[in-house]
């Protein structure tokens, strides 16, 4: 039998909130982060709103030189790692290290350093030809994505698999997954893993402007992340990260660790359809979502809240209503449902992780978060979709989703731990 996985220490950099507790409060006031970009002047593009962190990586201990070494996306998620070890209670330094691995998701990697590097480089894009003599001694690190996960590795101190998993907006999902894995077949006792992405940059908002992808609601950009609201227009980008310490339940419970939740059952799938399309039906999240509960053993009716991916475009919130229904039958009508997008924005790679966050103290806190500015709702949308408010209920066990680019389609369930299988 595969050993049971637990979360046993977190930690989380996103808009509006100043680490884990600063996020959950943000959460469950129903407050949104999103509003207009300061990184840089947006007048010129279509959707000029983020979700920024308010992020100074020296104040957070990363000195001078990891800050000029690092991708922002990278600092971001070295300090939630250097967090979650920390929130664990592991003795790294008393554990092999090469049974500690890192799984690290992100959609675009570094991608803020390399536009900051073409733009120098090309003297800002008025030469074809880039001077190489102001090319940055790091950028090697920027151009391979596998540098970041051997970063967090070198922080945290750990020798044993080191991977990089980059599946666009499910990245999030699928690391955390990986790490599963690799712990649920004895390769590891104990991964740090989760997603970062900094994406706030005018080549990545210029590319999501151009397929009309991102809300254009500027004049109000707190409310423009509106899912399965009937005036929902499109999503708002976002940075952030999130990073966990996975450990077997037995050796969590061995050392009287605080374990938040137990990841009980992931799957993915792809759609084979469209690279950003999505058909109606919502078949293959629906099966990701069966194979998800079949390997937590629990029935579709043992699911007390869904968190949603919820991007705010028609399409994802039709597609994933609908696999809700196909997968759960009547009790997805009788389920919690929301999306915390609508409070922090789309962080791409970095929001599964963002949420599974998120999953794991609401089943710890015994409160669902809402889905924030939903006044008007979509009829095809029509399932309990918690408006507004945060709701207070007990949570055992919490079905999160993700849907990406590419068709790519994942499910991850977390059940309250403790107790027998």
């Amino acid at each position: 039998m595969s050993r049971r996985v637990v979360i046993t220490g977190m930690g989380v950099r996103a808009p509006g909130g100043a680490g884990t507790e600063g996020f959950w409060d943000l959460l469950t006031s129903g407050r949104t982060a999103t509003r207009r970009i300061s990184f840089f002047d947006p007048a010129p593009f279509r959707s000029q709103i983020a979700g920024e962190c308010d992020f100074d990586a020296e104040a957070e201990g990363l000195s001078a030189q990891q800050v000029r070494r690092m991708d922002r996306a990278t600092q971001l998620a070295a300090v939630c790692a250097r967090d979650a070890v920390s929130d664990s209670g592991l003795d790294v330094p008393g554990l092999d290290p090469h049974r500690v691995g890192v799984s690290l998701g992100s959609a675009i990697a570094a991608s803020t350093s390399l536009e900051n590097e073409y733009r120098v480089l090309s003297d800002s894009g008025r030469d074809w030809e880039v001077d190489h003599r102001y090319l940055s001694p790091h950028m090697f690190d920027y151009l391979t994505p596998g540098v970041m996960p051997a970063e967090i590795a070198w922080t945290v101190g750990a020798e044993g698999p080191v991977t990089m998993v980059s599946n666009g907006c499910t990245s999030g999902l699928d690391a955390v997954g990986n790490a599963v894995q690799l712990i649920r077949e004895g390769t590891v006792d104990v991964m740090v893993t989760g997603a970062t992405d900094a994406p706030v940059t005018p080549i990545v908002v210029a590319c999501f402007d151009a397929i009309k992808a991102t809300s254009p609601r500027n004049d109000d950009p707190e409310h423009a992340s509106r899912p399965f609201d009937l005036t929902r227009n499109g999503f708002v980008l976002a940075e952030g990260a999130a990073m966990f310490v996975l450990e077997s339940y037995e050796r969590a419970s061995a050392r009287g660790a605080h374990i938040y939740a137990e990841v009980s059952g992931y799957a993915n799938r792809a759609n084979a359809y469209h690279m950003t399309g999505l058909k109606k039906d919502g078949r293959e999240m629906a099966d990701a979502i069966r194979d998800a509960l079949d390997q937590s053993r629990l029935n579709p009716d043992a699911v007390d809240y869904v968190n949603a991916h919820g991007s705010g475009t028609k399409q994802n919130d039709w597609h994933e209503t609908a696999a809700f229904k196909d997968s759960l039958g009547q009790h997805a009508y009788r389920t919690a449902v929301s999306s915390i997008k609508s409070m922090v924005g789309h962080s791409l790679g970095a929001i599964g992780s963002i949420e599974i966050a998120a999953c794991a103290l609401a089943i710890e806190r015994g409160v669902v978060p809402p889905t924030a500015n939903l006044h008007e709702k979509d009829p095809e949308c029509d399932l309990d979709y918690v408006p507004l408010t945060a709701r207070e209920q007990r949570v055992d066990a919490v079905l999160s989703v993700g849907s990406g680019f590419g068709g790519f389609q994942s499910a991850m369930v977390l059940k309250r731990p403790g107790g027998a299988r």
